[in-house]
């Protein structure tokens, strides 16, 4: 039985979070690797909202705010456990996406880049000015009802740095299989569709009101959950969680990697994730190196990382 391109795609992706370990020196590795895995969940969520619909948001890291400040909240407040807190703050998410994304998806291009913007900085300013709730600019840390219990009775640290990694890696996973079957779906096809040409699709029957809307609802939902891990990792969690340059920061993981491809995407995450760890040897020259290098992929490999890079190994052969 020959395997399809997914489910490569899949295994290739177990077997390097499986692996990776095996060359890690330190914990410190572990916690980078579940940093880019955070990453990865939150940039799989943009494919599908960027890659697959052709719409751009400027505020994504709002919805990661709200997964996060769910999970920082919601056990203190309501006596909710944390895995509980995190599908609070994805259906959240979720629900505010749908109701803000009805109009605001009617925009197109700069418009639609700029609302989204204003969605995104109006959850940080509420989280760094509610400073009673949230704790404001110093941030909170999070609550550990529950789930310090729940890991001691299998013999797990709450700071054990390969349960996070194994953690986050599988969540990056599920993430990942989730929204490489929607690619091949119907609803799939059909947001590409819409990416292509609006107009093309709504001649031949597909809802484009309702598709963009869904990708923008699965999207947010996919950065509210990396929200909420990456606050649990940390036990401790700032309103930049929430702010634009961490959603900037987030969009350009997706196009440097490859905006249409899922693991070209994660493989972003994990280059911007590593690389300034990789440049502090260079000291002050550290951003500037990351800069150009960033540039220099832009300007040669305009599909992003990984599909130019396929496409030249498939070029060769």
């Amino acid at each position: 039985m020959r395997l399809s391109q997914k489910h490569l795609t899949l295994i290739a992706l177990a077997v390097l979070i499986a692996l990776a370990p095996a060359f890690f020196p330190s914990n410190f590795y572990y916690r980078i690797g579940a940093l880019i895995f955070v990453n990865g969940l939150a940039v799989t969520g943009l494919v599908v909202l960027i890659g697959f619909a052709g719409q751009i948001s400027l505020g994504h890291a709002g919805f990661a705010g709200i997964g996060a400040y769910a999970c920082a909240l919601a056990p203190g407040y309501l006596g909710l456990h944390p895995g509980l807190a995190m599908l609070l703050g994805a259906l959240l998410s979720g629900g505010i996406a749908w109701l803000i994304g009805r109009p605001i998806l009617r925009l197109k291009g700069y418009y639609l880049a700029v609302a989204t913007l204003g969605f995104g900085i109006l959850v940080s300013m509420v989280l760094a000015n509610e400073a009673k709730i949230t704790g404001g600019p110093d941030g909170r840390e999070v609550a550990e009802l529950g789930l310090r219990s729940a890991l001691a009775a299998i013999g797990i640290g709450l700071s054990n740095a390969q349960f996070w990694y194994a953690a986050t890696g599988l969540s990056m996973l599920a993430g990942a299989w989730i929204a490489l079957n929607l690619q091949d779906s119907p609803s799939g096809r059909a947001l590409r569709a819409l990416h292509d040409s609006e107009v093309a699709a709504r001649t031949v029957g597909v809802d484009v009101a309702r598709l963009k809307l869904s990708a923008f609802v699965i999207s947010a939902v996919y950065a509210s959950l990396s929200g909420s891990l990456l606050a649990l990792m940390n036990r401790f969690i700032t309103p930049d969680v929430a702010g634009f340059l961490h959603s900037v920061e987030l969009v350009t993981m997706t196009v440097f990697g490859g905006v249409g491809s899922v693991p070209g995407a994660i493989l972003g995450a994990a280059t911007l994730t590593l690389l300034p760890q990789a440049l502090t040897v260079l000291q002050q020259y550290e951003n500037l190196i990351l800069g150009l290098i960033m540039m220099l992929v832009m300007i040669f490999m305009r599909e992003g990382l990984l599909p130019s890079i396929m496409r030249r190994l498939k070029g060769r052969g």
